[in-house]
């Protein structure tokens, strides 16, 4: 099986442009493929996780990955899959967010074995005249307002800002082309106008062909984008979502969607998956355990996977005392009510959310649950503080 039949089975092509030659490049080992990043914050998050996975995986099969940060594109904002404005970022915020994506990154791409490239390098030098004669005449405004990418941005207004996106990420596509021989694009599927876009204006320039692949997106059984909590994104840095906060949210994914993410986002052998397809309903605990610890693993390390893995074993068996379990330590902390520790802790984003939780009977301390908003909890050496079934929190002082 090649690489490209590994990844239909694992059901994460979507669409492609010509299936024959693609095959036969990736599979051969001489795809010269990029995939874009806008580094639209200061860390990559599970959104991107498929597209990193696809990297590896086709790099570890001989391509070369071209890796596109987006420093030039960072400046307009994609309005792919939004329906509203992405907020404006100065040049200083994005370059510091290009390197703390290429610090991520190292733990998918072996660098020594790939390109990596900002297009803020070309984009910000172009000349706008030049520009508009150069490559305008080969893009039709009906063509453009039809592709999926602005369709549902129609109803609140597209600013022509965004509406530019589609011909610059194009050009990038020209650009690597012409300057590195990439032949390939690949990216989410909210990407393929964008990405069609790419492939004809080189056909159009050049007379060349040129090829791009969208992968599937990462979504649950309810059709819903995967990689969000109630606190919000779950993000590859450490700092914004521990290992064990990450593990967590992998262990904790509905049911249906197990097999779908361990196809999809693990190394795991298909013939491995196929074993696992079969097991019982009542070994589902162990699928996801494997889940959560092989992308634990992947994202933050096999010593980290393993602390997370004991951690919550040791909260499923009733045993609070593992080192492992997330911690906080307060300084100089005095008697506080419930609402204001639940906040002061961060495990809710307000007083009023504390309160909800509270009343819904979602907070316990110590293995007491409480039920008075005002309640004051007094912190000797640290207490315990569980919020839903699943999030537990050792505070300290």
């Amino acid at each position: 099986m090649g690489i490209y039949e590994e990844l239909q089975a694992r059901g994460l092509v979507a669409q492609v442009t010509d299936e024959k030659e693609i095959k036969e490049l990736v599979n051969a080992g001489k795809a010269k493929f990029y995939i874009g990043f806008d580094p639209t914050a200061d860390s990559l998050h599970v959104g991107h996780f498929m597209a990193l996975c696809l990297m590896k995986r086709l790099q570890d099969a001989g391509n070369t990955p071209v890796v596109l940060i987006g420093g030039g594109t960072g400046h307009v904002g994609d309005p792919s899959g939004r329906s509203d404005l992405r907020q404006m970022m100065s040049k200083e915020v994005i370059d510091h967010n290009v390197d703390c994506f290429k610090k991520q990154m190292s733990r998918f791409i072996d660098f020594d074995r790939a390109l990596v490239v900002n297009n803020a390098d070309w984009l910000l030098n172009l000349n706008y005249i030049e520009f508009l004669r150069d490559v305008g005449p080969h893009f039709s405004v009906n063509n453009m307002l039809r592709a999926e990418c602005y369709k549902q941005r129609m109803e609140k207004g597209l600013s022509f800002l965004e509406f530019n996106y589609m011909i610059m990420q194009a050009y990038d596509f020209y650009y690597l082309n012409q300057k590195y021989g990439c032949n390939m694009q690949f990216g989410g599927d909210d990407q393929w106008s964008n990405m069609l876009a790419g492939t004809e204006l080189i056909r159009k320039k050049t007379g060349k062909d040129a090829y791009a692949m969208t992968i599937t997106l990462l979504l649950n059984s309810e059709g819903k984008k995967m990689g969000k909590t109630a606190s919000g994104a779950v993000w590859l840095d450490a700092n914004k979502t521990t290992p064990y906060e990450f593990f967590q949210y992998w262990r904790n994914v509905d049911d249906a969607d197990v097999m779908k993410c361990i196809k999809l986002l693990t190394f795991i052998s298909l013939d491995k998956i196929k074993e696992m397809e079969s097991w019982p309903d009542n070994r589902i605990n162990e699928k996801k355990e494997i889940l959560a610890y092989e992308l634990t693993k992947l994202v933050h390390g096999e010593e980290e996977a393993k602390k997370s893995l004991e951690a919550a074993k040791s909260l499923f068996s009733g045993n609070a005392n593992n080192e492992n379990i997330p911690s906080v330590k307060l300084n100089n902390y005095t008697p506080a009510t419930i609402v204001d520790l639940l906040v002061a802790t961060n495990l809710c984003s307000s007083k009023s959310e504390a309160r909800r939780l509270i009343e819904q009977g979602g907070v316990s301390v110590d293995n007491n649950k409480i039920t008075d908003p005002n309640q004051l909890i007094e912190i000797e050496e640290s207490v315990m503080i569980k919020k839903g079934k699943k999030t537990f929190l050792r505070v300290t002082r």
